[in-house]
């Protein structure tokens, strides 16, 4: 499928090109020297490149649920939920922590996110950011990340299709996509 062209209001990334990024983040953080000892990522927008930097580095990967673009189909910014819990798959959120997002935006999640585990996880003795995008508006500067925007475009990322897709109408979708 050929994407539109991207422009200062639109960010358009393929399938390819987020692998890409991804992998690309994960040579800067591995370049940088800074060995950790988890990685937590930001569910929904981290999960995915947290799972792959997870794999990549083979340390274990928690997940913390946040949300805050729900309204106007996902597109405008409202209030922020943070989850009461972390799911990890081994022990508790301690030591050198990689926190994870596929980007910073405002700057508004990962200043409640730091606050919020520097207060309820004192094993945790150093936290570093890392992302694929930073916007030029973000009140926040990631350690890691791998394309600054200074435009400030809306990113359509490749899942964003599953957004408006609903179960009943999988089988028909699948379908226009087969060739065969």
């Amino acid at each position: 499928m050929t994407l539109p062209p991207s422009t200062d209001k639109d960010l358009w990334v393929s399938w390819d090109e987020y692998h890409r990024l991804i992998e690309q983040l994960a040579l800067r953080v591995y370049r940088s020297g800074w060995a950790f000892d988890q990685i937590l990522c930001l569910a929904r927008g981290g999960v995915r490149v947290g799972d792959i930097l997870s794999r990549i580095f083979d340390v274990p990967l928690g997940i913390l649920a946040t949300s805050s673009y729900r309204e106007a189909a996902g597109t405008k910014q409202g209030e922020l939920d943070i989850a009461q819990f972390i799911t990890i798959t081994r022990g508790t959120l301690s030591g050198r922590v990689l926190l994870v997002d596929d980007m910073v935006d405002t700057g508004l999640t990962f200043n409640r996110v730091l606050e919020h585990l520097r207060q309820q996880f004192p094993a945790i003795t150093e936290l570093r950011s890392a992302v694929l995008w930073w916007k030029g508006h973000a009140k926040v500067a990631p350690d890691y990340y791998v394309d600054k925007l200074l435009s400030n475009p809306w990113i359509h990322q490749p899942f964003e299709d599953y957004d408006s897709l609903r179960p009943h109408q999988l089988e028909a979708w699948a379908r226009k996509g087969s060739t065969g």
